[in-house]
């Protein structure tokens, strides 16, 4: 009996083995890393120069007047200005909008260098002296981090900030896994064995398959996914280094622990908080953050799930309309 189990344990190891070589061969020579990206919002592209980023892409539409209005998306394994696509399309024609590609992802530069809090926030306030007036600015999830991060340092170009289903807000014991890497100090350990050539790659396209992408977008939907949304995330992980920010993102390096007390609670200008429901983070502080800063703001759009864009628009422009008219000048 225990010689059958040897040779079954020993034949199961050796399809382990072959599984992973087949997938790290098919990751190299089987996939396209290429594939032709379309525009994620159908709206004029400019680009930028940023320093430690390097070229930067936005989707503007100035036809409207007022306020300008700056859009910042998510940061996971597909993230892209798509997300940020029904807030520009409502708001466009009204005011100024523009919508950043960040670094790493859609058409902004993707080479292979250093990811971190610091790089988004400088590359978020470089878009806003571009504009050259204060803006309202809205950040999605970790976005928002560095959104309020570039509020904090630039008070001058942020004139208010809303906050989708925001990171920063858990207790330590409710944080999901790549938030408490970043807790523990051993993010850099982990993103130096993800980051390996050998595998990193062949990793990241296992996050990158249709299967993958529809699974983790449907955790953030009340009901069926959008369509565009998830085939704009498979194809923009399908292109010449995307996996270099995401690594980082899986690795728990995009995090600020102190997030809350460095930043939030310094914020000067209005700050809005869209939530509900999200599979990735809790807002268990939220409440003491309301009840002690009365800049800040928060509104329930539910039922929703880290998307509420895309399920409940009306409901996030009724937030927002009602948020900016109190807070106008």
């Amino acid at each position: 009996m225990t010689n059958q189990r040897r040779g079954r344990g020993g034949i199961l190891g050796w399809s382990v083995v072959g599984a992973v070589g087949g997938w790290l061969v098919y990751s190299a020579l089987g996939i396209d890393h290429n594939v032709p990206l379309p525009p994620a919002i159908p709206a004029e592209q400019k680009r930028y120069n940023n320093r430690e980023a390097g070229f930067l892409s936005y989707y503007v539409d100035t036809s409207g007047s007022g306020t300008p209005l700056v859009l910042i998306h998510s940061i996971n394994a597909a993230g892209s200005a798509y997300e940020m696509r029904p807030i520009f399309e409502h708001y466009r024609g009204k005011r100024p909008v523009y919508a950043l590609d960040l670094p790493g992802f859609g058409f902004s530069e993707r080479a292979n260098r250093v990811f971190s809090p610091t790089l988004y926030a400088q590359a978020i306030i470089t878009l806003l002296e571009k504009i050259g007036e204060p803006a309202d600015v809205i950040a999605l999830s970790l976005g928002g981090e560095f959104a309020a991060m570039a509020a904090h340092q630039r008070p001058d170009l942020v004139h208010s900030l809303t906050l989708i289903s925001p990171t920063g807000f858990s207790a330590r014991q409710n944080s999901m896994s790549s938030q408490n890497a970043r807790q523990s100090n051993v993010s850099d350990n982990i993103h130096r064995v993800l980051s390996v050539p050998l595998w990193g790659q062949a990793l990241y396209d296992l996050l990158g398959t249709r299967q993958s992408i529809q699974f983790f977008l449907a955790k953030n939907f009340e009901g069926q996914t959008d369509v565009g949304l998830n085939e704009y995330a498979y194809l923009t992980t399908h292109q010449g280094g995307a996996r270099h920010a995401p690594l980082y993102f899986v690795s728990g390096q995009l995090f600020t622990p102190t997030i809350r007390h460095d930043v939030y609670e310094k914020l000067t200008q209005p700050v809005l908080v869209i939530y509900d429901r999200d599979p990735n983070v809790r807002f268990d502080m939220l409440p003491m953050m309301l009840e002690n800063h009365t800049n800040w703001h928060a509104t329930r759009v539910a039922p929703t799930k880290g998307l509420p864009q895309f399920e409940q628009m009306q409901g996030v422009a009724d937030a927002l309309d009602d948020f900016w008219s109190a807070t106008a000048l």
